[in-house]
């Protein structure tokens, strides 16, 4: 997917995914504001609805005028800030939810992408792929519209809190011998290991 563009006009984010914005501007939380406010979000809320691609905009933004790491930054505040599917209980576990979470945080036409009584997926917003490697490996594979490094702060922080009662070493790597949305792909690789 290209990074910044909505895969379908009509989806929506979740405010408590917004917020993150906010939080991964820690003291510009000003800033953060004014930027959400001049691409059509004022003042985010917890369970309301509000257009990705007004979302995907003040991304774009942010990564010119601040920087990608404070994309980063912000990617590590969705996994506080997201609803998540109840019995998480590993780091393996917890990075094959992603897409489940992302999916429930997510809604076109009014209707959620994850349903967690039904076990239900909708299409239409890309994914956060999952396959296992090795018993202390996985690879991820992002193939969705949010900035790359904004994915990776996703992943390292859902493998911190997941880490149970942080006893393990946790290491994500961008995958560089693949493909990279910041190079125009339309996937990024991540590989997870821990000991």
């Amino acid at each position: 997917m290209v990074q910044f563009k909505s895969i379908n006009p009509r989806t929506q984010v979740l405010g408590d995914a917004l917020l993150a914005t906010i939080d991964g501007l820690g003291a510009f939380k000003n800033m953060a504001l004014q930027i959400l406010e001049e691409n059509g979000i004022k003042n985010p809320e917890i369970n309301k609805w509000y257009p990705q691609q007004n979302w995907l905009n003040a991304f774009k933004v942010i990564a010119e005028k601040i920087g990608s790491n404070t994309l980063f930054v912000i990617g590590t505040k969705i996994p506080e800030n997201a609803k998540w599917p109840p019995g998480i209980d590993s780091i393996e576990n917890a990075l094959a939810s992603i897409d489940v979470a992302y999916h429930m945080n997510h809604m076109i036409d009014n209707d959620v992408l994850f349903d967690p009584d039904t076990g239900v997926m909708k299409e239409g917003i890309g994914h956060y792929g999952f396959e296992k490697l090795d018993e202390k490996k996985i690879r991820m594979m992002c193939d969705n519209p949010y900035p790359c490094d904004f994915d990776r702060g996703i992943i390292v922080n859902t493998a911190k809190i997941f880490n149970p009662k942080g006893q393990q070493f946790v290491k994500v790597d961008h995958d560089e011998s693949g493909l990279c949305r910041n190079k125009g792909d339309n996937v990024c690789n991540y590989i997870i290991t821990w000991d």
